[in-house]
């Protein structure tokens, strides 16, 4: 499959019961097919009918042994960073120390309030958040006196089997956003709800800042997720990829994503993900948004080993 890594996207949607039997042959088919990773995405609320990511990368941890599963991303400061730290180590040590973790600000049109948040001081929330959980997951015990949390020789255990922490992927659009992912982070996750064109403008800034905080650009991976589409008939797959995008972004976003998607024939899709690999990506996620299994087997037959 080339120099680029391959991920794919978790099943998710539930439309009425979750089918268990088809999740496990979903996962362990990537598996075969020599996926690097499976991930999951974070909706609190919404009508899209996802799965909570945690517990779907619980299960996929039981029915899998060799793929890495993440979550990007966690929309961090609506968690409590406690419950967070202690959840995602106990994952880490139920997976085998299979677990990366992509944390974001999610935006600011959230509605905090649902969660009991103040808005205001968003980003110093959540630098305060990640920074205590880093703490809690490489420390004996953690005394700390934030703005917004407090703890007193407090210590988790078990620790995550991954040392210091399994790697965290920082999302995020903004030149800021992306220098924080360089100076806190383990690696930098373009959204799919980015165009091809930002994301490039993205790794840019991304490459200045490593060099401006003298960190090795090969320890530093980028990665993006792609929204896709395969279908012979291009105009069917813009479609389908499109109300993809509505069920997921909801009627008001959901319609300007259009430019953010790969869709039609396998070799519109191989050209789409060959310009993302060529501005930086040394990791794709494949998320198609319908059809998942159909959706997988033809990209891994038809797009993905052609990509140079």
């Amino acid at each position: 499959m080339g120099d680029v890594r391959w991920g794919i996207a978790i099943p998710q949607f539930v439309d009425r019961v979750f089918d268990p039997a088809a999740f496990r042959s979903y996962l362990a088919r990537a598996d075969a097919l020599g996926f690097d990773s499976a991930w999951t995405l974070e909706q609190p609320l919404g009508t899209a009918g996802l799965l909570s990511p945690l517990e779907t990368m619980t299960y996929a941890a039981a029915c899998t042994d060799r793929l890495r599963l993440g979550c990007v991303v966690f929309v961090s400061p609506l968690h409590q960073p406690v419950h967070l730290a202690k959840a995602i180590s106990s994952l880490d040590q139920l997976s085998g120390g299979r677990i990366d973790i992509g944390v974001g600000l999610g935006g600011r049109n959230r509605p905090f309030t649902a969660f009991g948040i103040d808005p205001k001081g968003l980003v110093a929330r959540f630098n305060e958040g990640i920074h205590v959980m880093k703490l809690l997951w490489s420390e004996a015990t953690v005394t700390f006196d934030g703005r917004f949390w407090q703890l007193e020789n407090a210590a988790i255990a078990p620790k995550p089997i991954q040392a210091p922490h399994p790697p965290l992927w920082f999302g995020g659009s903004a030149p800021a956003a992306v220098q924080r992912a360089v100076r806190s982070g383990n690696g930098f996750f373009g959204a799919g709800s980015s165009t091809t064109t930002a994301f490039a403008e993205q790794v840019s800034v991304v490459r200045r800042a490593l060099d401006e905080m003298h960190r090795d650009q090969r320890s530093f991976p980028i990665a993006k997720r792609v929204y896709i589409a395969v279908e012979d008939d291009a105009e069917q797959a813009r479609q389908r990829l499109n109300a993809g995008l509505i069920k997921v972004y909801g009627p008001d976003l959901g319609p300007r994503l259009e430019p953010v998607g790969v869709s039609g024939p396998p070799d519109a899709c191989l050209r789409g993900l060959q310009e993302v690999a060529d501005a930086g990506a040394e990791l794709i996620l494949l998320n198609p948004l319908y059809d998942q299994p159909r959706q997988m087997e033809r990209l891994a037959a038809e797009v993905m080993p052609r990509l140079s």
